[in-house]
């Protein structure tokens, strides 16, 4: 049987495991036909599971606490308003093809999130991510790439910027060029550049089920049977599987050792919690004046000696504890810290939702979750309904309950487990197995390019 020579990771941010090997997988015969001979199933994601930083913690086998990478934006330090967002300068640890650069390995590394901008050029190709800019700005590795890259896709989309939108045909057709545009770069890549380790991402799931998934979803409260709209998501994965299926075509499938990955999954979003609302309600944070409409945290005085905690508003929620010798105006002493977390967590834990049922929210210490917890961590990491509900981080709305995003449409929330699949000859097929996370990802490359498996790595090989 043929030896593993090559490794080729396909990422597809947010693609859902229910979708892919079971509501749509018919409709999906490049999937299909790899899925007889592979391995494939959930993948569990890092915690928080959203996209920063999910693909660094599957890069480098480490998880958020370790990376110091929280979500998007961090604190920078202990004052109330100095964020930071995590570019590649947070990512402290090797990744994936940092480590097979120093073996003398030769990579592609394509649209990956968290490479932006390039501090550490690989041994190969580099294509930045959607955090990245522009296009003005030096996105490729070498940069003489950027020209070529002009010719043979012109059209190259880094992401599909304002995706929050209710134009919703502007929407698909940016999606559909995206993600064009990307395999088509991937395919020139691919058959011109030399490479031992492949890995692209691409972001067209991830958009598109932000955008429509109340169109497919019964369950969503604004779905509507026999809409225009109700098969987009099923049309745009029959046609990703397309793509992907061009691309499988130009590799080798008897030398190189093909993965699917996606960093989270996506399920219905009920609506929003309005989580400072909820703590100047229940008495935890204290407004100097009370704003007439929504508005920003950020963009309201807060009596923050009246203050002993507040929120960030996402896909799930920060909780900020003010702790007297840490923050400038802390109320909570050292010594009760414990308990005020612990009181918070009761509290949060039996909120209920707009009907008054039990919302099943879950919450989390970093300390507990973490091998490490570095730089400046959530006091409480909440997801409201168990990721259900999203997290709303202004204040003055008429209600703690939202049903409309503030930042823009949004249909989905992200869910737990990602997917992935794994094929090659060599490998034996063991058909669904949902037992593997995100960290086994890093792990399995390394083994199946006979390379050592750093001790210090938080996954398993999967070979």
């Amino acid at each position: 049987m043929s030896k593993i020579e090559k490794v080729a990771i396909i990422g597809l941010d947010c693609a859902d495991p229910h979708l892919m090997f079971e509501r749509f997988v018919d409709d999906l015969p490049a999937q299909k036909g790899l899925m007889a001979a592979a391995t494939y199933g959930k993948l569990e994601s890092s915690m928080p599971p959203i996209t920063v930083p999910a693909w660094s913690c599957m890069a480098s086998s480490k998880d958020p606490g370790t990376l110091g990478i929280y979500g998007f934006r961090n604190r920078a330090d202990y004052s109330y308003d100095k964020l930071s967002i995590a570019t590649s300068l947070a990512v402290k640890e090797p990744r994936l093809w940092d480590i097979l650069s120093q073996h003398g390995k030769k990579v592609i590394v394509l649209g990956v999130p968290g490479t932006f901008p390039i501090v550490h050029p690989p041994n190969g190709i580099m294509v930045t991510s959607f955090m990245t800019p522009s296009k003005d700005s030096d996105y490729t590795w070498p940069k003489e790439l950027k020209a070529e890259i002009d010719q043979v896709a012109p059209d190259y989309q880094l992401d599909v910027r304002n995706f929050r939108t209710d134009d919703k045909d502007w929407l698909i057709k940016q999606i559909y060029d995206m993600t064009t545009e990307r395999f088509k770069l991937a395919r020139h890549l691919v058959t011109t550049k030399e490479w031992d380790f492949f890995w692209m991402v691409e972001m067209g799931p991830d958009r598109l089920y932000h955008g429509f998934w109340q169109y497919m979803d019964p369950n969503h409260h604004r779905y509507e049977p026999g809409n225009p709209l109700e098969n987009c998501i099923r049309d745009y994965h029959k046609f990703l599987d397309e793509q992907i299926g061009e691309l499988l075509a130009v590799m080798d499938l008897d030398k190189t050792a093909v993965m699917w990955a996606s960093d989270h999954g996506a399920q219905l979003m009920h609506g929003g919690v309005c989580f400072n609302d909820w703590l100047i309600r229940e008495g935890y944070l204290t407004l100097k004046e009370t704003p007439a409409e929504p508005t920003r945290l950020a963009d309201v005085e807060i009596n923050w000696k009246k203050t002993r905690a507040w929120g960030e508003g996402g896909y799930y929620a920060r909780c900020f504890i003010n702790v007297k010798g840490r923050e400038p105006n802390g109320q909570i002493k050292q010594r009760k810290y414990e308990a005020f977390r612990d009181e918070l967590i009761e509290r949060l834990e039996s909120m209920v939702d707009h009907n008054g049922k039990p919302m099943g929210t879950k919450i989390y210490k970093p300390e507990a979750i973490y091998r490490k917890v570095n730089n400046i961590p959530p006091d409480l990491i909440v997801l409201f309904g168990n990721l259900d509900w999203r997290s709303v981080g202004t204040v003055g709305n008429p209600s703690i309950y939202t049903f409309e995003n503030d930042t823009g449409p949004d249909d989905a929330n992200h869910a737990r487990h990602g997917m992935y699949l794994l094929h090659h000859p060599s490998l034996s097929a063991r058909g669904r197995d949902d037992t593997a996370s995100l960290y086994d990802v890093a792990p399995t490359v390394l083994t199946m390019l006979d390379l050592p498996v750093p001790g210090d790595m938080r996954g398993k090989s999967l070979v």
